[in-house]
């Protein structure tokens, strides 16, 4: 196996310090990647660390994986330190150290070494690990920390007032298994890891500004690093622009709002910082919302955690009567699964005035009400430090349960006294950026099969009820008879229908569109809390050929049209068609800079109930011409989603898209030639040439171009009387077929080494080092360039190159590469390298006639095989030596290798074949037992109960010898 990516990156950024001067730098030559990998330019606004192949947000630790048969490194621990330049600029730097030396001294004689960690433990204190750190060495990514969970056990986000309401509302907790009225973060699976928040926006009175009479309800989600949001707005002008702010009111980050006619805001905000990523989970960061248009107002808020935001189904915006009052709130509701019960948390914000800094209460009341009517009315007190209330509504009768359905319920909320406020708003259902769909498979089927057809549905809520549906399905086995909405069975084969959608099917265009007006509020809950299914039976499947579970999709901030059909992909649609139980549906989309975007969506895969949790892919995501003359890889992912932006996409590729003579196939380790796919259409007007001129405009935006910026930046370099900023190239005026680029004040010029040619006659070009040929085929290709001017990108010039040329490599800051050679394939925009190989030479001693060539040469004494002086230099001699680290190995030499920090891994044997080096751990046995511990010195695992025994056993054999 040869060695990783990962490991390249760590043995760089650990050997930094070793390389002095620029010769120096050019014969530490690292190993060249044949097919490099093309990663996408990172935004200008983000700024990170990238190791082996990914990025890492600014004061992120990690443990380096290095791929196999190396592993994760648990004792070494790399971090993405924050550094500043002197124009303010902020930059990430790796710094990788090891902790073995931070293990704690054990007084036990035989400790042992867990799998996934770093310090040895006691075989006593082995018990006492948490299970998540035996499984993987790190808490989970949603796991909370001991400080958060004592936080929330002491807010409790006001759910406390239930456990203070006697028996009654006590029972009402200990609901059935599919009651998440009350559900936190902590219960969700894997598939649903993030973190909820809320946030309540009503005008500044602090502010220079007048107070705004607008209210604001924000809810994010945080996903890794990523923080969507979903803003609705009321009684006041579309904003702006929103602005998070941190826990000294400095801006961190700020979103431009695009124009639009809703009142719904949707967003992404990337990259969040290490220390960001704390304030917010600290609960002391704040969002601000302003106007532009007409009289300029400003609404703000405290983000906050709130458990009741897992199981809200309905939702109300308080707003107020009296111009620019600065009150507002929010209402999060929910029914009970069994019963009639609709649960409410009100979250208020200045509807109480209070100037006294002891907790005081106040006496409000809480009606619900119908075209102004009271139904029901709660007269409670609150504090004034604690504003928040709680409280359920019992039995709701039919009447009830229809006006809520249809948003006509109002919630009004006012004070008692002798200058009572008053605050109010419609109960409707959950609105949010996210998208209701589902994707149909066999495989889902409620009993499985494997058919390669496949359904795909969106659905979009109403504030009255109302849900309108498009939904489409290919590749049946036979008609289809019926389409229906339905509940999980209680038992098997036990199906539960509620809307039947068969009339609206179209058996020409495979389609349903149309709207469900009569869904009741129980409906309405059980959709916004994924427990709604859409059911296909056919003819030869009439209990169901394809079933699918409708449930929301994050928002993912991408330019995709979620409001259409996406494409469907099946199993049907592979050339040959593959009987599959999988299914998906993508969204696919050209943007104005040509680049493409896309979300996929898989299903079908997983054999449990719950495919949220439990349906895992590790798959590969490609986007293919019909004749398969071209294949670009879009993403590899785990689970059943995937999105991304493909950047660098080719003027021929483009054009299939436009024609619709595309497909995008989905591939796994048991279809490695495609288990499911579809075929795209995506209309765009990017002309030839647009898609280059977008790539170098963006890379000429991370370079600093004002003169004055430059002399001032501590890394730029000085030469023939101009500055050069840190990482750029250009050729210098003293010699046209030199190339320099500047590393940190060293400039560094090698010079142009050309290809052979092979045609029969070269020209010169005066603008160029390098001769070209001039033949009747070259004009071909020629125009071929014309045709395709953006070619090919490669990272180490950072140049186009036109389709079909060939270049020796230029890898920064080692030079000219001259023992591989580079070929840019026109057809897909790729970079293809190969590394020379040389034939065996028959002399004793060969030579190196120069520095920079690559193989050596006979003599001209010893042997024929010399050749002219001029001759070839891509000729070369037989098995090349290795190199690892600052070692130089023969062919068929094996070692230990030794990596910084770490030291000699004698668990691990590498050895140089024909000049690459491949390594590979020791081979282990397979444990069927649960508890295995790991001795000093040895390389695998051991059950423990074993050892234990053999201990025993041992102690037993020395007592009876004594």
């Amino acid at each position: 196996m040869q060695v990783p990516r990962a490991l390249r990156s760590l043995l760089c950024v650990l050997s930094c310090a070793w390389l002095h001067g620029g010769a120096a730098l050019r014969l530490k030559t690292p190993t060249l990647p044949i097919q490099p990998e093309r990663d996408t330019l990172p935004s200008k606004d983000v700024s990170g660390c990238s190791f082996g192949g990914r990025v890492y947000s600014l004061e992120e630790t990690w443990h380096p994986d290095l791929g196999e048969p190396f592993g994760v490194m648990y004792c070494i621990r790399c971090h993405c330190e924050l550094q500043k330049t002197r124009r303010g600029k902020v930059l990430g730097k790796v710094n990788c150290k090891n902790t073995k030396q931070d293990c704690p001294e054990l007084e036990c004689d035989d400790p042992v070494l867990l799998p996934g960690q770093c310090c040895r433990t006691c075989p006593k204190a082995v018990l006492k690990t948490d299970k998540r750190h035996e499984a993987g060495g790190q808490p989970h990514l949603c796991t909370r920390r001991d400080d958060d969970k004592k936080r929330m056990e002491s807010v409790r986000d006001g759910f406390e007032y239930f456990h203070e309401k006697g028996p009654d509302k006590e029972h009402d907790l200990n609901k059935p298994y599919n009651d998440r009225s009350y559900l936190s973060s902590d219960d969700m699976g894997p598939g649903d890891c993030r973190t909820e928040f809320v946030a309540v926006l009503t005008g500044v009175t602090d502010s220079r500004l007048l107070s705004s009479s607008g209210v604001a309800r924000a809810r994010f989600s945080l996903t890794r690093t990523s923080l969507t949001f979903s803003i609705t707005y009321q009684r006041m002008d579309r904003p702006n622009k929103i602005v998070f702010l941190d826990s000294d009111r400095t801006a961190v980050f700020e979103y431009r709002v695009p124009k639009g006619q809703s009142n719904m805001i949707c967003g992404v905000w990337k990259n969040l910082a290490k220390p960001l990523l704390r304030l917010l989970q600290a609960e002391q960061m704040r969002v601000s919302m302003t106007t532009a248009t007409g009289r300029r107002e400003e609404v703000e808020g405290l983000m906050i955690k709130h458990r009741a935001l897992f199981a809200e189904t309905f939702s109300s915006t308080l707003t107020s009567e009296e111009e620019n009052s600065g009150m507002g709130g929010i209402a999060m509701l929910t029914l009970s699964d069994s019963e009639n019960n609709l649960h409410f948390i009100l979250i208020l914000q200045g509807l109480i005035k209070h100037k006294s800094k002891d907790s005081v209460l106040v006496p409000i009341q809480v009606q619900l009400l119908y075209r102004q009517h009271v139904l029901r009315e709660i007269n409670a007190n609150i504090t004034t430090h604690d504003p928040d209330f709680a409280e359920v509504l019992t039995d709701l009768n039919s009447r009830e349960l229809f006006w809520l359905s249809r948003g006509h319920l109002e919630i009004a909320v006012a004070t008692t006294g002798q200058d009572p406020k008053q605050i109010s708003g419609f109960i409707t259902g959950r609105k949010s950026c996210d998208t209701i769909q589902s994707v149909m498979s066999s495989g889902d089927a409620l009993n499985p099969g494997k058919t390669g057809g496949v359904g795909s549905a969106i659905f979009n809520l109403h504030n009255n009820g109302t849900l309108d549906y498009q939904v489409q399905v290919s590749g049946l086995t036979s008609d289809l008879v019926s389409l229906t909405i339905e509940l999980k069975p209680r038992r098997r084969n036990k199906r539960s229908v509620l809307y039947d959608l068969t009339a609206e099917y179209s058996r020409a265009t495979g389609q349903a569109l149309g709207s469900w007006s009569r869904m009741e509020a129980r409906h309405i809950h059980m959709l916004l809390q994924n427990e709604l299914f859409i059911n296909v039976a056919t003819a030869h499947n009439q209990e169901g050929e394809l079933r699918g579970q409708i449930k929301a999709l994050l928002y993912s901030g991408l330019e995709v049209p979620r409001h259409e059909l996406p494409v469907p992909l099946a199993g049907n649609f592979v050339s040959p068609p593959v009987r599959t139980g999988a299914a998906g549906h993508a969204w696919v989309s050209v943007d104005d800079q040509c680049h493409l975007q896309y979300e996929i969506v898989v299903a079908g895969l997983g054999k449990s109930d719950d495919l949220a949790i439990n349906a895992h892919l590790h798959s590969l995501a490609e986007i293919v011409e019909m004749n398969n003359s071209s294949r670009r890889l879009l993403t590899g992912f785990y689970g059943s989603q995937a999105h991304g932006v493909l950047r660098d996409v080719g003027v021929e590729l483009l054009q299939h898209l436009d024609q619709g003579t595309a497909f995008i196939q989905v591939n796994t380790k048991l279809n490695p030639q495609g288990e499911i796919r579809g075929q795209v259409h995506v209309p765009n007007h990017c002309e030839p040439g647009t898609a280059g001129e977008v790539e170098e405009r963006e890379f000429d935006d991370l370079f600093v171009t004002d003169s004055e910026a430059l002399k001032k930046d501590p890394n730029t370099c000085f030469f023939e009387n101009q500055h050069h900023a840190h990482g750029s190239h250009w050729t210098p005026n003293y010699d046209k077929c030199f190339s320099c680029s500047c590393q940190k004040r060293t400039v560094i010029c090698d010079p142009v080494i050309c290809p052979v040619l092979t045609c029969s006659r070269t020209i010169q070009p005066e603008d160029k080092c390098c001769p070209v040929c001039d033949d009747s085929k070259d004009t071909n290709v020629t125009e071929r360039v014309e045709e395709h001017p953006e070619g090919c990108y490669f990272e180490g010039d950072q140049k186009m190159h036109a389709p079909g040329t060939m270049w020796h490599p230029f890898v920064p800051p080692f030079g000219y590469i001259k023992c591989a050679i580079c070929t840019c394939k026109g057809s897909t925009g790729e970079v293809h390298c190969e590394k020379v190989t040389c034939p065996v030479l028959t002399c004793s001693h060969p030579v190196r006639r120069n520095p920079s060539d690559c193989c050596k040469v006979c003599p001209e004494k010893e042997g024929s095989q010399a050749g002219p002086e001029h001759a070839d230099t891509m000729q070369a001699d037989g098995p090349r030596h290795c190199k690892f680290g600052k070692k130089f190995y023969q062919n068929s030499d094996n070692w230990h290798p030794r990596v910084p920090l770490v030291g000699e891994m004698k668990c691990i044997t590498c050895w140089c074949d024909h000049g690459v080096t491949k390594c590979q751990r020791k081979q282990c046995p397979v444990l069927t037992c649960t508890n295995m511990t790991r001795r000093e010195g040895s390389c695998c695992s051991e059950c423990a109960d074993s050892k234990e025994e053999d201990d025993l056993m041992m102690k037993t054999l020395d007592k009876r010898q004594s």
